[in-house]
């Protein structure tokens, strides 16, 4: 997974140098889109789970005038259970919505962004905490990002279980 994990950083970067021009896409308030890309588990999680993955469905709403949107992600984040001495086998998952305000720093070209929100991680979990940020590349009729989230999901027990998921998507 350290492979992969370079490989989703490298390809990010050589995203984030290509010279982009500014699309400006006046008057698109709605928008929706796909991203993917590795988890990594930190903390607790990070001692039982490997490296996983990450899905996500957006829905947002981004206001002309002003540089605050919110934003909708339904994600799944799975991370297979590292081997131990016991040769418990599995994998643990966390099916999300969270509901997020965007900040959008005002750039020309390529958008730097701030994300931050709560939401509902399994129906077992409490609010989590996430909090990230990210890049847009706009393109011709659709923006790509680069984003990386951290992810604190309170469980029953008081613990927490965390974990960084770094995507690449597609926004419409």
């Amino acid at each position: 997974m350290k492979r992969s994990f370079f490989a989703v950083a490298l390809a990010g970067m050589t995203l984030v140098s290509l010279p982009f021009g500014a699309h400006a896409q006046a008057g698109k308030v709605v928008d929706f889109g796909v991203a993917a890309g590795v988890a990594i588990p930190v903390s607790d999680l990070g001692d039982v789970s490997k490296t996983g993955f990450n899905v996500t469905g957006i829905l947002g709403f981004h206001p002309s005038m002003i540089p605050l949107g919110v934003r909708l992600d339904v994600a799944y984040s799975s991370f297979d259970i590292k081997d131990n001495p016991q040769n418990i086998t599995g994998n643990f998952h966390f099916t999300s919505v969270t509901g997020n305000l965007v900040y959008s720093i005002p750039s020309t070209g390529v958008s730097p962004y701030l994300i931050g929100g709560a939401g509902l991680y399994n129906a077992a979990a409490d609010l989590p905490n996430v909090i990230g940020g990210g890049i847009k590349l706009p393109l011709s009729g659709f923006d790509t990002f680069l984003e990386a989230r951290y992810n604190q999901v309170q469980v029953d027990n008081g613990n927490s279980l965390k974990f960084i998921p770094i995507t690449f998507g597609i926004m419409f």
